[in-house]
């Protein structure tokens, strides 16, 4: 049975009681249901925790998908955890709730800086309180002072952030939806989940995102690096 993962449709949930229905061999804890985001598309995977019925916490340093095919996500227990569950044994799976939402932050804010820059995108990573973007652009000259303007008044438009589905067909029928060169969007289960932030962006992602722009909060441009003849990397950070 596939984990119901609750994070695509609402990202703030910050708990959730769940079932525990096996372990993987490298001893992941896989749940029918978690509100853990599993690692991928430059978002790291939620760290937390899982608590007994007795009150034990059981801390886990991140979660990841357990199969090729992206439906089961092992919650991987830390080093110290030092207590295993049973198949069947009932938990309340509980993300760090401030980690998260600063990721969800950061990843609405590259969204953004995606639409400021709109070129192909190579690559991207989200940090704590930083994120960067890479970008095929065949001529230099990005100035940061212009681009984190852009980026604030679109973070000041307050504008919603909302997610819907779409078909494998629909992208298909719509290539100019995707940004990314180097990772193309899962559609292997039949159906892709859009991000919009309203008059600004729109692309698929499996990420987690704030409800508004203005939750992003003030934005910095920290660093534009040549990583290649049209190679751009540009940084951003958390004021």
């Amino acid at each position: 049975m596939p984990t119901e993962v609750l994070y695509r449709d609402d990202a703030y949930l910050q708990d959730c009681s769940a079932t525990v229905i096996g372990h993987t061999e490298a001893g992941g804890i896989l749940l029918d249901r978690t509100v853990f985001y599993a690692v991928g598309g430059g978002q790291p995977g939620d760290r937390g925790e899982l608590r007994t019925e007795e009150g034990v916490a059981i801390p886990i340093a991140t979660a990841a998908y357990a199969d090729a095919d992206r439906t089961d996500v092992a919650h991987t227990p830390a080093d110290d955890a030092g207590v295993a569950l049973s198949e069947g044994e009932h938990i309340t799976a509980a993300i760090d709730w401030p980690v998260r939402y600063a990721r969800m932050r950061m990843h609405t804010a590259l969204h953004l800086l995606s639409a400021v820059l709109p070129y192909p995108v190579t690559g991207g990573a989200i940090g704590d309180g930083e994120g960067r973007l890479d970008f095929d652009i065949p001529d230099a000259g990005l100035d940061k002072d212009e681009i984190a303007g852009r980026l604030a008044e679109m973070i000041a438009a307050d504008a919603p952030v909302t997610s819907r589905w779409i078909t494998s067909e629909d992208l298909l029928a719509n290539p100019g939806l995707v940004k990314t060169m180097a990772v193309k969007p899962p559609t292997g289960s039949g159906r892709v989940r859009l991000i919009d932030i309203a008059g600004y962006d729109l692309q698929p992602c499996g990420g987690t995102h704030v409800r508004s722009t203005a939750e992003i909060g003030t934005i910095r441009v920290t660093q534009i690096e040549k990583k290649g003849r049209q190679n751009r990397r540009v940084r951003i950070a958390f004021t």
